[in-house]
């Protein structure tokens, strides 16, 4: 029943409690919908957000030691994959386990190489400056093409995150 119709059926034109809570209930109901509806087609119209960028700035999060082959192929794949070193700018961050096999007196010959072919495609490498006072390393420890995050290797990622960079971990 709604609110007219009640006053016809007891000649009250005041409706009850229930009536109203009813009523109120269904413009609720009806302002929640429409803005649902509204949001959706907003969103979907819209750009979407960093997430979904073009693509072309990453930044590869790399701390597991038994992951650097892997990462290092990513990486490639991810330069092959976009066209080119001149079609994508990728970063790696490394810190914790994974920098050990950086260091020049310890890295393998596939590592070393597959490091040296990289940074000379573009691979901005960015060593973790608190792993690296924490294995008393300094650069020429490490294969070359590094810099050091001296903030961290975290604050280095949240820092290309700011500036566009997709974050991937594999």
């Amino acid at each position: 029943m709604n609110l007219w119709t009640c006053a016809i059926f007891t000649n009250d034109i005041r409706p009850t409690l229930r009536e109203l809570t009813m009523h109120r209930r269904k413009i609720l109901a009806t302002v929640l919908t429409s803005a649902s509806a509204i949001f959706s087609i907003t969103s979907a119209t819209k750009p979407a957000s960093a997430a979904t960028m073009d693509g072309s700035k990453v930044v590869y999060h790399l701390t597991d030691l038994d992951k650097v082959d892997f990462v290092l192929g990513n990486i490639r794949n991810h330069f092959d994959g976009m066209g080119g070193p001149n079609k994508v700018t990728i970063a790696l961050v490394v810190h914790g386990p994974a920098l050990k096999a950086f260091r020049s007196t310890d890295a393998a010959g596939d590592v070393s190489k597959r490091t040296d072919e990289l940074s000379k495609s573009g691979l901005q490498m960015h060593a973790c400056g608190n792993t690296m006072r924490a294995l008393n390393l300094t650069l020429k420890d490490l294969l070359a093409g590094f810099v050091v995050a001296d903030k961290g290797g975290v604050v280095r990622i949240a820092e290309l995150q700011s500036q566009g960079f997709i974050y991937l971990r594999p």
